[in-house]
């Protein structure tokens, strides 16, 4: 019986342009995710019966099929069925560290942790990439979770450009852990106001895609990822996430927290994927911190949680692994 201890990073959108509709119902998407820190420890254990279990104590986390660990644990049991006969079934424990329902990823990551915890558990020696497929058949950001790092994401966020690795960024992270935010809500939204803005034929959606790969986020990000510091301040106008369009005015919280932590944060701020949850970006963790002692002292909701943590440069990796 084999174990292992996976941790499972968040991630924030640094750039999100919808672009256009695809013939499956999803958006066409170029954009720019990165890792943080802050992450889940996803718990595989195979030999169990045979059969699929999943166990976490957060509020709001099911812990039946409709979780993407046991979808993700389900799929790897019908790709390789030999390997599931012989090893038994498979135990998931999460402790839930990244904020829930939050358009931080956590659950992707979850999916992607359970993806590569039973590669090892079983010893497929599957690759990154053999990996990344599977993973795009559970969700759209499962792929990204699997590598992590920093990548700009095409299709409708599963076809990856993998950029060099982003670390020593900052950033505050702010949520009401009340509030929630329907993702198809946000993208039909976005559709019914903004449609006539999308690019409609394939060359005029690919070349947006060109624009995006080659515009001025992607190569500040590519010089800090160097070690070049300069352009650091520079990020500020550079961040776009177009789901704030509908978003922040359909809820005031999100508005109101996301412009209080744009004017205390030097290099900006922006909501994370479809939000809630609200990122700032510092030079330092002393910054961060400032950042966010300054923020809960002007909305001292007791309903608001602050986290502080920086990019990172890995996806899931494992930790403590034991036979």
């Amino acid at each position: 019986m084999k174990s292992y201890s996976l941790r499972s990073p968040a991630k924030i959108n640094l750039y999100l342009e919808i672009v256009g509709d695809r013939p499956d119902g999803f958006h066409e998407l170029a954009t720019v995710f990165q890792s943080i820190d802050l992450a889940d420890l996803v718990h595989v254990q195979s030999g169990m019966q045979g059969v699929i279990q999943v166990e976490c104590a957060a509020e709001g986390v099911p812990n039946d099929a409709s979780n993407l660990a046991y979808r993700a644990a389900a799929l790897m049991s019908e790709r390789f069925p030999e390997a599931f006969a012989k090893c038994g079934g498979v135990s998931i424990e999460i402790e839930k560290r990244i904020p829930v329902a939050a358009g931080l990823a956590g659950g992707s990551g979850n999916g992607a942790a359970v993806l590569v915890g039973l590669d090892l558990a079983w010893g497929l020696g599957l690759t990154q990439g053999e990996l990344q497929e599977l993973a795009a058949e559970l969700g759209s950001d499962v792929p990204f979770c699997v590598g992590g790092g920093t990548a700009l994401a095409t299709g409708r966020g599963e076809v990856l450009d993998p950029l060099a690795g982003v670390d020593q960024v900052w950033l505050v992270l702010a949520k009401y852990r009340s509030l929630g935010v329907s993702t198809p809500w946000a993208y039909q939204t976005y559709r019914a106001q903004f449609g006539a803005e999308y690019a409609r034929t394939p060359e005029a959606q690919a070349a947006r895609h060109t624009a995006a790969k080659s515009g001025p986020l992607v190569r500040s990000l590519q010089a800090l990822a160097t070690g070049d510091r300069a352009g650091l301040s520079g990020l500020r106008p550079l961040l776009r996430n177009d789901l704030e369009r509908v978003v922040l005015p359909a809820h005031p919280q999100i508005a109101q927290l996301r412009d209080l932590l744009d004017r205390l944060a030097p290099l900006g701020a922006m909501m994370s994927g479809s939000g809630p949850s609200v990122f700032a970006l510092a030079e330092s963790a002393s910054q961060a911190q400032e950042i966010q002692a300054a923020a809960r002292s002007a909305l001292p909701d007791p309903d608001l949680e602050f986290w502080v943590t920086q990019f990172s440069a890995a996806g899931i990796r494992p930790v403590n692994p034991s036979v």
